[in-house]
């Protein structure tokens, strides 16, 4: 009996021993990395209440230029936080929108002037429309006045262009601001040739001009460019704005000069350099800000820009260069009275 206690206190002693000798070991818990997921953007999502901005435009218009004007004034809408609609006319109804802020109207003229007095908390912008003055509630783009700048650049691609310098310039006799013009492309030339000294002696001093009387018949006008290609033997050649009809330079164009004007025909006439003309899209995005602040009666000048450009005549690098001077010219920089 004593033998059987004994085998069985040891048998519970080695039990116990055992259980004892394994001791739980402590597991670390996981490592957690906080997470630094960003929030998502804010989304502007338009409501009723969300101010309106609308764009007035022909519905003849062509499409890719309908399309510029658009994208222009949706992307100043988006980005100032408005709604964005375009009409092809302006009603009643739709000044009767509480929430809308903006019209900007394109010719031909939706009624700016009346419907702006019928409702003096919105904001009009007139772009190009003939016959309305700045004032209230009324902002318009100022008529192109800029008759030197234009021809100087004129000048100063021409001169670029063309073998030993032979440009020249038609303008109206008698025109005090036609005059101004002829001495800023002659700048132009010398601005970009200084002495312009070429390796022959020529008969005709370039730049050369010719007037042409304020009482000569229009459809005579290609023979005074006529003198100037075959006689003096002009490369190319400006005409002044208010005689550079679309008749006109088409003729030239099948002369085999160069031409740059203020405006493009129709259809381009031949050896078209490029356009110097009003950049109407940045004349907007300049008067956008007052527009949604709500100053009115703003007189919006346009600054020019270069369009119509054949990169067969002017290649990426002599459009740069003639890019840098317009952009010094409009920064004043560079003056159009002094070579």
């Amino acid at each position: 009996m004593r033998v059987k206690q004994f085998l069985f206190f040891v048998l519970i002693f080695a039990l116990i021993t055992a259980c004892g000798g394994n001791e739980p070991t402590e597991v670390p818990p996981p490592t957690v990395i906080p997470s630094q997921t960003p929030p998502p953007t804010a989304t502007l999502i338009p409501t009723a209440s969300t101010p309106l901005a609308l764009l007035v435009l022909p519905a003849d218009m062509d499409k890719a230029t309908s399309d510029l004007y658009q994208k222009t004034v949706y992307d100043l809408a988006q980005a100032s936080g408005f709604r964005f609609q375009v009409r092809n006319a302006l009603t009643q109804p739709d000044l009767a929108d509480p929430t809308l802020k903006v019209v900007i109207a394109l010719p031909p003229d939706p009624g700016v002037a009346m419907f702006a007095s019928a409702a003096p908390s919105v904001q009009f912008l007139a772009v190009n429309i003939p016959n309305l003055t700045a004032g209230g509630n009324v902002s318009v783009l100022a008529p192109d006045n800029q008759v030197e700048l234009p021809a100087f650049l004129a000048g100063y691609t021409l001169a670029m262009l063309t073998y030993e310098y032979h440009i020249g310039m038609l303008y109206p006799e008698g025109d005090d601001s036609a005059v101004r013009a002829v001495n800023a492309f002659n700048n132009g030339m010398r601005y970009y040739c200084g002495l312009c000294r070429g390796i022959y002696i020529d008969p005709v001093e370039y730049p050369t001009f010719l007037s042409i009387p304020t009482t000569e018949d229009v459809s005579l006008h290609g023979g005074y460019a006529n003198v100037l290609i075959n006689d003096r033997d002009v490369d190319g050649i400006y005409i002044y704005p208010t005689i550079a009809t679309d008749d006109l330079l088409t003729y030239v164009g099948t002369q085999g000069v160069y031409l740059i004007g203020t405006r493009m025909p129709p259809t381009r006439p031949g050896g078209w350099v490029m356009t110097v003309s009003p950049d109407t899209i940045k004349a907007i995005q300049i008067a956008w800000p007052q527009l949604i602040a709500g100053q009115g009666g703003q007189a919006v000048q346009s600054p020019l820009g270069l369009a119509d450009v054949d990169p067969g005549i002017l290649p990426d690098g002599k459009l740069e260069e003639v890019q840098f001077i317009l952009n010094e010219l409009l920064a004043g920089r560079i003056l159009t009275s002094n070579p």
